[in-house]
């Protein structure tokens, strides 16, 4: 067979391929609008979004996947199938740190799909009060940084809201030297994020030691300026390049080419187990020796892995604070829901701020 009636054989079996995985989206589809109904007729008001459902159906993805397409790349397609079909349910309404072009915004992306309504503000106070005033059902808010650490503003951010933690998204940061210059030579102001600054010091120093650094409150505040100015640059992502029409001088600058940034969902509902949960809770110790130890030791005594322990000043109090932690495991887990027990006695003041799904690659 010649090469030709070879090419023309493998599309035609593409065609009918493509016309198989057509019939089945839109049975799945359909299949989503019949769940919407059989939720509404309930009578309560219906939730739609199961993030311990989708993270399930994620991993099974995964598992079952035998390439030649990687992991990720498999989770990516069934992501936005499944929010194209949560969309033909009900369409999800989530604000996320803004403006366009931020990592915030890749990362709602990427959790929830592209058939969503997402909304920019401006401060991660206003995603939190967005979504306490249900104008929108969820929001997606930084963290912390592997490279930068934990994002304070987030942490203080629960402390006055009653939202809970309905999931977690981890990007892999890769930063981008943007400009409307052909060459770094023309470059004199560089305009971008502190954490994304001090990420890319040394490439900075190395190759750009010129440039006056200026800080930004977004990388894509830092694009949209540099895009008003040929002698400037900006340090973005890659979405902040398109939405600007900037120039790539320089690609993945970043010092550590493992930088990772996590970021939380928040909204109004407890999850059920997936299987593979963290915990996050807020902890106030009493004011007296000993007291970390004891807020601790419950985890200890019942085998419970603490991913990370984080300390804010007490609002109004001096020289009192809070923690954060991070656990593995989801607080109805026998193990857990024991340790929290045992807490509660310990601490001042205990508040779970969700237990949900790990996030999924």
């Amino acid at each position: 067979m010649s090469d030709v009636n070879t090419l023309q054989t493998i599309r035609e079996r593409i065609d009918s391929i493509d016309a198989e995985i057509l019939a089945l989206i839109s049975e799945r589809a359909r299949c989503a609008q019949e769940v919407a109904e059989v939720k509404r007729a309930q009578g309560e008001e219906p939730t739609f979004y199961r993030p311990e459902r989708e993270a399930q159906v994620l991993r099974r993805i995964q598992m079952l996947n035998a390439g030649p397409l990687d992991d990720e790349e498999m989770a990516r397609l069934f992501r936005e199938i499944m929010s194209a079909c949560l969309a033909a349910e009900e369409r999800q309404r989530v604000a996320y740190l803004g403006p366009e072009g931020t990592f915030t915004q890749a990362a709602a992306f990427k959790h929830f799909g592209h058939s969503v309504e997402t909304r920019p503000l401006m401060a991660i106070n206003e995603v939190f009060r967005e979504v306490e005033s249900k104008t929108c059902e969820y929001g997606v808010v930084p963290i912390e940084n592997s490279t930068e650490g934990v994002v304070n503003h987030t942490l203080d951010s629960f402390l006055t809201s009653e939202l809970m933690i309905c999931g977690e998204v981890e990007i892999r940061i890769h930063q981008h030297l943007l400009s409307k210059a052909a060459q770094l030579s023309e470059i004199q102001r560089i305009y971008s994020h502190p954490q994304s600054l001090a990420q890319c010091r040394n490439w900075l120093d190395n190759y750009i030691p010129h440039a006056e650094r200026i800080s930004a409150s977004s990388n894509a505040e830092a694009a949209r300026k540099a895009a008003q100015d040929a002698r400037s640059a900006a340090i973005a992502g890659e979405a902040a390049a398109d939405i600007y029409h900037l120039n790539f001088l320089s690609r993945n600058i970043e010092d550590n080419p493992e930088n990772v940034t996590r970021f939380l969902v928040i909204g109004h509902q407890q999850v059920p187990p997936s299987g593979d949960d963290k915990t996050s809770l807020l902890v106030s110790a009493k004011n007296e020796p000993g007291s970390l130890y004891q807020v601790l030791s419950p985890f200890a005594e019942n085998q419970v892995s603490l991913n990370r322990i984080e300390s804010r000043p007490f609002p109004g109090v001096n020289w009192e604070y809070v923690f954060f932690l991070d656990l593995t495991g989801h607080r109805s887990d026998p193990h857990i829901a024991k340790a929290l027990q045992q807490l509660e006695q310990a601490a001042k003041h205990v508040r779970v701020l969700g237990s949900y799904p790990r996030a999924v690659l």
